[in-house]
């Protein structure tokens, strides 16, 4: 698992002991009623439960009184304000918030949803990272919806600014705006990274209100049962020995009789090696192999991984710095070990947002269609591989659920591998095993 503190040992011990230690029954789903109690679990979130309750961060972070960050520990046992008791308090709708030990000035906008900015102004605070415990601070525009980055942000993109809210990446911008990632670092000096804060005024050059026509958020998936559904430029094969015209077809994603049509064969039974055929309207490629780990995968799965390794290559997709900084915020966000979610990752695709496998495994996080079906059940809405966001979402969502009912490290990385239901069943394959073995070690690059 590579070298981590004694205290990090000690917490993570205590914490699975506690998880353990507790009764079936008091761990149930509870029911979504006024004032309900919840016990932590692993891998929940405060985030994940307002939505499962019903409720709000804010209300039940106010209810515990949780800090700004709204950590919680495995066994806790939390108040969950639904119904009315989950409206914002008079305090807040006044605009007004003592604080607390935990409290950071970003934090606050988020919860309020306001903007840094904003409150630094309504207060004049000559430095936004010092805030003292016990200070009442005026929160200006506070009660809005703090799930709205519309009405926390300013857009100025006609005259080619916006300023920063809570939440956005300039992969986010780059795509609402219709501009390359480059571009905007390049304007504003960001650096590989491109980190940005909350309340800071960029530049945005070329700013269109549209949005990015390279944007993969509307991109659709190709997979092996919907190949037929894509259409592309006109290509040539070559027979080699054993092809046969349905062969041909199913490789790219066409029918027989589009081939036999667009090259007059008389006698589709008869094709010979060496000649050359004309596939209309037939998916990519060339750019994704059909062998990994001594695999052949079928040809229309190869015919998908390549039309999305093409939709993929074509469109502006975050840089590798850019996709381990949006996997970290994810992991956090659903309460993942961000060194194991950086650790596969890297082992899957080196954060590389264009990787796709011979097994359409797409992405970053290298999720599979049929998965990332699957784990879109679990979180409640539509992920799309190809987006970025969605990617990580699939990825981290899924780890998220290997690691259940403290489930043992090992055996959740190995099911993110090679399936749950395969470990199940078999065991760790021996390649499994060396997966297993390379995220562990790569946990402590970063730990």
């Amino acid at each position: 698992m590579g070298r981590r503190t004694a205290a990090a040992r000690a917490l993570r011990t205590a914490a699975l002991a506690t998880a353990a230690a507790l009764s079936a029954t008091t761990l149930a789903t509870l029911p979504a009623a006024a004032d309900e109690r919840h016990r932590v679990q692993p891998g929940d979130t405060v985030s994940a439960l307002a939505h499962r309750y019903d409720s709000s961060v804010a209300a039940i972070s106010r209810a515990n009184n949780l800090n700004s960050r709204a950590v919680i520990l495995i066994g806790q046992s939390l108040v969950i304000p639904t119904g009315a008791s989950a409206a914002a308090p008079t305090s807040a709708r006044s605009g007004s918030h003592t604080v607390v030990p935990g409290d950071t000035i970003s934090g606050l906008a988020v919860t309020y949803g306001t903007t840094v900015s904003a409150i630094v102004s309504a207060n004049r605070i000559s430095n936004a990272s010092l805030i003292h415990i016990g200070d009442t601070l005026s929160i200006p525009g506070a009660g809005r919806s703090s799930g709205s980055t519309a009405a926390q942000s300013v857009d100025t993109s006609a005259s080619g600014t916006y300023i920063v809210a809570a939440g956005d990446t300039v992969w986010d911008l780059a795509r609402r705006h219709g501009v390359s990632v480059s571009s905007i670092t390049s304007a504003n000096d960001l650096g590989r990274s491109a980190v940005i804060r909350v309340g800071q005024r960029l530049r945005i050059p070329g700013a269109s209100a549209a949005g990015s026509a390279k944007a993969t958020s509307g991109a659709k998936l190709a997979t092996d049962a919907n190949l037929g559904d894509f259409g592309g430029a006109t290509q040539s094969y070559t027979v080699t020995a054993g092809d046969t015209l349905a062969a041909i077809a199913n490789r790219f994603g066409v029918s027989t009789t589009a081939i036999v049509s667009a090259n007059g064969i008389k006698n589709p039974s008869l094709i010979r090696v060496g000649q050359t055929l004309t596939v209309p309207g037939g998916v990519p490629s060339g750019l994704v192999g059909d062998t990994f780990a001594g695999r052949t995968y079928a040809a229309g799965v190869v015919g998908a991984a390549n039309q999305n390794k093409a939709t993929l290559n074509a469109t502006d997709v975050p840089s590798r710095d850019q996709m381990q900084a949006m996997i970290v915020a994810t992991a956090k966000d659903y309460g993942v070990d961000p060194a194991l979610a950086q650790a596969v990752a890297y082992q899957e695709s080196g954060f590389n947002m264009r990787a796709v496998s011979p097994a359409n495994a797409v992405g970053a996080m290298q999720v599979i269609p049929s998965t990332g079906a699957w784990v879109s059940d679990l979180v409640g809405r539509d992920l799309n591989l190809l987006d970025p966001r969605d990617n990580v979402t699939a990825g981290v969502a899924l780890l998220r659920h290997l690691q259940r009912d403290g489930r043992a490290l090992e055996t959740a990385i190995a099911g993110y591998y090679q399936g749950e239901a395969g470990v199940r069943k078999y065991g760790m394959h021996a390649d499994t095993r060396q997966y297993v073995a390379s995220v562990l070690a790569l946990m402590s690059r970063f730990d």
